[in-house]
């Protein structure tokens, strides 16, 4: 048994309790110990006079103790112990509150190293609650301190002494995966080294080479299993060439609307890739209310007008609804025929549907993931379109595409990606833009306010409801929750029900509701039978409700900015002046930058590029979603330089090794399989 895929119980320090606790830090084995990178650091390893240093800030200083230790009691259940020290620059007190038992730890005369915050009273200096040790005999103070992620159960000395155990027991059963070449013509730090530096750094330059050499190799694993996953999929990349359609320039012209100039510019590089033999494998991007829907429906009519079946796949089964009446209402007289599948249709109902799916008399299907069922047989599939696709793996995508003999492929995201991102996630794409709006289109103004405006706010929908308008409540929870101070959808929309909104129809949806359930509610929402929906984050993609003009999202500080601009696109569909209100309970001033990014931009490809610069590793819409693995340290925005040079490498191993087959790719190829099989992807490597 391979040593670092052990279990972590068998760590010194830990044992089955302490194992399950790391568990919900998804630390299962050895090698996830290893890996488990720390959120940041605190830098104590420079030495200071007390003189110089910044009050309000925490120090290291090497003081003498030069006195005895005394308790105060200001008040009841409140002690004060203060210790005399002094260093080079002069004197000042150790101060500690409610630990008493540490007067005994300091002996007179002896010196110590301590990090504290400084502090003055008056003319006193004093370092409150510092972290101390005997001079040179620990190694509390003097060096850079690792910061982790913790869980209830685990404090952080914990677990920098598990992670030290770990690695003084199992560093050097860690292989070296890159060849000396590599990492000769990167400038890379052995592998050891590195994640010994990245745990415990011997000083900044070591830390930022470690973070660099674990950077790389991430980078070059997910490039190398991105890069396998496109050859699979252009092995044998002869599609469909359809015959050019006579009805399209008709279709268009008798639209409900004009075409924007990129809605069109889109369609042509879509019809480009229908007229060749090669298969389309198209990403068509848009922000919420570019008008994608349009652009897939003009390439399904001329699938179908060349004699071919289509399919459109949905996330929802209310955005599969949504779909299926726009389509059936633009193809109503030109002879198309669309049924509807989604998992709440009726046994009979379905039979119906997959017996004339089979016999070809159905020419476009919309659906829920119901689709990509085994018992869903086309009769001539030509073209498979999925909506929203970052709700879809890679795994369901291939499935569907699987219905037909290489079908086009179009794939349609709201969720606007950096470019240079895109091209990572879905490196087997070509990618297409709609970067306008259509016209007529009023900007939704964005408002961010602290809590104290809500009553405010509680008027103003008030006043929007009477003139007809109808309100979204968005929350980040379902129930209130004790541990977290968080506005929850079932608390807000009882104190509504009852109190706030009781002469007005209030209803509620959340994720834990069935699909019917959730139907329902949306349902009654459209036809005006509530005024104010109080929902969870289920709303990001659902139906158009072009009288509903308010948006307020209680707790916004705990949402992705592209997460937000997505909610924010649930209103400003109808002819009504909308508005999108932030309620931000965080005071901190990244909080604050975030809000007003919201409040200054509507361009949701800015806002996204934004989200990457703030968002930690792995934050960023849960890449995992997207079919590609969560990223432990590096930041596919931050990082951009290094995953430059890691695409750069793997293009040169790929184009030498294309199945890592060799002796030398071998650790490579192990841990490139082992990263996609986390999310379910399969990588054939003959």
């Amino acid at each position: 048994m391979d040593k670092l895929s052990m279990n972590v119980q068998y760590v010194k320090g830990v044992g089955p309790k302490r194992a399950s606790r790391l568990k919900k830090l998804n630390i299962n084995t050895l090698e996830d110990l290893m890996y488990y990178i720390p959120r940041e650091y605190e830098d104590r390893s420079r030495f200071i006079n007390l003189r110089e240093a910044p009050i309000g800030e925490k120090s290291s200083l090497k003081v003498r103790i030069v006195g005895p230790a005394r308790i105060i009691r200001p008040r009841k259940n409140l002690s004060i112990l203060k210790i005399p020290f002094q260093d080079e620059s002069g004197h000042g007190f150790l101060v500690w509150f409610n630990q008493d038992y540490l007067k005994d730890r300091f002996k007179l005369g002896e010196s110590y190293e301590v990090n504290g915050k400084i502090n003055r009273v008056g003319t006193e200096y004093q370092i409150i609650n510092p972290v101390f040790q005997r001079e040179d005999l620990g190694n509390k103070v003097g060096r850079i301190i690792p910061l982790y992620s913790l869980t209830s159960g685990i404090s952080n000395n914990e677990i920098t002494k598990i992670v030290s155990n770990c690695l003084e027991e199992y560093l050097d059963f860690v292989p070296e995966i890159l060849t000396d070449v590599t990492r000769k013509r990167y400038g890379l730090m052995d592998i050891k080294h590195a994640i010994r530096n990245i745990h415990f750094p011997q000083d900044a330059v070591s830390l930022k080479e470690a973070r660099r050499r674990l950077i790389f190799q991430e980078l070059l694993l997910l490039q190398l299993g991105l890069f396998i996953i496109k050859n699979k999929n252009m092995e044998d990349e002869m599609g469909i060439k359809f015959p050019k359609v006579n009805e399209m320039e008709k279709f268009i012209e008798n639209l409900p609307f004009e075409l924007t100039s990129a809605q069109y510019r889109v369609f042509q590089e879509i019809d480009e890739d229908m007229s060749g033999l090669k298969q389309m494998n198209r990403l068509v991007q848009g922000d919420v209310g570019s008008g994608k829907t349009v652009v897939a429906a003009l390439a399904m009519f001329r699938a179908v007008k060349a004699g071919y079946q289509t399919t459109l796949m949905a996330p929802t089964e209310i955005l599969a609804i949504q779909h299926f009446e726009s389509l059936t209402e633009l193809f109503k007289d030109y002879g198309i025929k669309c049924e509807l599948l989604t998992g709440s249709l009726a046994d009979k109902e379905k039979q119906v549907v997959l017996k004339e799916l089979r016999e070809g008399k159905i020419d476009v299907l919309i659906g829920t993931h119901a689709i990509i069922q085994e018992n869903v047989e086309f009769q001539n599939l030509a073209l498979v379109i999925t909506d929203e696709q970052h709700r879809f793996g890679v795994r369901q995508r291939a499935i569907l595409n699987q219905k037909g003999k290489k079908p086009d492929v179009l794939v349609m995201s709201a969720t606007p990606i950096p470019r240079t991102l895109a091209l990572i996630l879905y490196g087997d794409l070509d990618i297409s833009i709609i970067d306008e709006l259509p016209p007529g289109r009023r900007e939704i103004e964005t408002y961010a306010v602290g809590p104290e405006y809500i009553p405010r706010i509680n008027k103003f929908i008030e006043k929007q409801i009477l003139e007809g308008r109808q309100a979204y409540i968005v929350c980040p929870l379902i129930e209130e929750s004790e541990k977290l101070d968080l506005s929850s959808a079932e608390e807000i929309y009882e104190e509504f029900k009852n109190n706030t909104f009781k002469n007005y129809g209030v209803g509620l949806l959340h994720g834990k509701m069935s699909n019917r359930e959730k139907d329902n509610i949306m349902n009654e929402f459209k036809e005006g039978q509530i005024d104010i929906l109080v929902s969870t984050t289920v709303i990001e993609v659902g139906v158009n409700v072009p009288n509903s003009n308010i948006m307020v999202i209680y707790n916004a500080e705990r949402f992705g900015l592209a997460q937000l601009h997505q909610l924010r696109g649930r209103v400003g569909r109808g002819k009504y002046q909308s508005y999108c209100i932030l309620i931000n309970n965080s005071k901190t001033k990244i909080s604050r930058e975030r809000m007003r990014i919201l409040q200054n931009s509507s361009d949701g490809f800015i806002i996204s590029e934004k989200d990457l610069e703030l968002r930690g590793p792995g934050e960023f819409f849960g890449t995992r979603q997207h079919g590609v693995p969560e990223l432990k340290i590096a930041n596919l925005f931050r990082d951009m330089d290094i995953l430059k040079l890691a695409q750069r490498e793997s293009i040169d191993i790929i184009n030498s090794d294309p199945n890592l087959n060799s002796l030398y790719n071998k650790g490579v190829r192990e841990k490139v399989l082992n990263m996609f099989e986390a999310i379910g992807e399969d990588l054939i490597l003959n």
